[in-house]
């Protein structure tokens, strides 16, 4: 079953600190995929962490340094990334950067 469509403005959508120097905005979500909007100060960290959610994306403005199965890889605005569930990640910021994520299944504490 399909729910409503929805529309969502960033501008009304609450903010949330989830660690030092790392904002997350959830925009919006469907049935099965939810879309979030991360904003990150220079040297900030989102540390080492995995979920049972797949986790695609891509970084709107900056550089963002992923570790992933301990690889490191620098994207910067315009890249995009895959993370399987269950992957262990980190990302640093090389600099003031915003990505913006969705992840399957809908990330039910993102909804709160």
């Amino acid at each position: 079953m399909q729910s409503e469509p929805r529309f969502s403005r960033s501008s009304e959508a609450r903010g949330v600190e989830p660690w030092p120097g790392v904002q997350r905005k959830t925009l919006v979500w469907g049935d099965r995929m939810l879309a979030a909007e991360i904003t990150m100060a220079k040297g900030s960290t989102v540390p080492d962490h995995s979920h049972p959610h797949e986790q695609v994306g891509y970084v709107a403005r900056g550089r963002l340094e992923f570790t992933l199965a301990g690889q490191r890889i620098v994207l910067s605005a315009g890249d995009g990334y895959a993370i399987p569930g269950d992957a262990p990640h980190s990302v640093l910021a090389l600099e003031d950067s915003i990505a913006l994520d969705v992840f399957s299944p809908v990330r039910e504490e993102y909804k709160a």
